[in-house]
């Protein structure tokens, strides 16, 4: 299990990049998105955004996609970084529980699982969102998670299951990462 370990990529957490560091870790690379290209997704999508003239003097900093100082980018970000690798992103039906997801499907047609977690900082001040990555690697999921210190693997998918049951219930997002057929 440690050599395991050593050959899985997982990138930390630097300010509000959790989307960076959970695309990286999806796709196992250190590189597999820079900063630069997230802001020049967030930036193309800010061009092409019908509603742009609803923006205030803050949308300079506080942009629709992203904000240019920290990042904390959105679903769109997501949703074009893993279609320029020729992957689409499905929205799970929160009503349905994690037994809907086929989680023995091959790694090949399922890339991963993104979660979108509600988190609550700073004593309750600071309600935000983070981004996580869940993957199979050489059949064991892991939770890649980049405010962890390593990652996580799951004992079974059963023990899965029940952390994205427990996810669904806290208000989670869950978004599979498939090959786009």
């Amino acid at each position: 299990m440690a050599d395991e370990k050593k050959q899985i990529y997982h990138e930390r957490q630097k300010l509000q990049f959790c989307l960076l560091h959970a695309l990286n870790n999806l796709f196992q690379e250190k590189d597999a998105f820079t900063r630069k290209d997230l802001d020049d997704i967030a930036e193309k999508l800010v061009l092409e955004d019908p509603y742009k003239g609803n923006w205030t003097r803050f949308s300079v900093i506080f942009k629709p996609h992203h904000n240019s100082l920290t990042g904390n980018y959105d679903i769109n970000v997501l949703i074009t970084a893993v279609g320029g690798k020729g992957k689409k992103v499905i929205w799970h039906d929160r009503r349905n529980k994690a037994s809907s997801i086929n989680l023995d499907e091959s790694e090949s047609k399922l890339t991963g699982i993104v979660l979108n977690v509600p988190v609550k900082r700073y004593g309750g001040i600071w309600n935000g969102r983070h981004w996580v990555c869940l993957k199979k690697i050489n059949g064991v999921w892991y939770n890649l998670d980049s405010d962890f210190a390593s990652p996580y693997a799951f004992e079974s998918i059963e023990e899965l299951r029940d952390f994205l049951d427990g996810a669904i219930n806290g208000g989670t997002e869950i978004l599979l990462v498939k090959d786009d057929e």
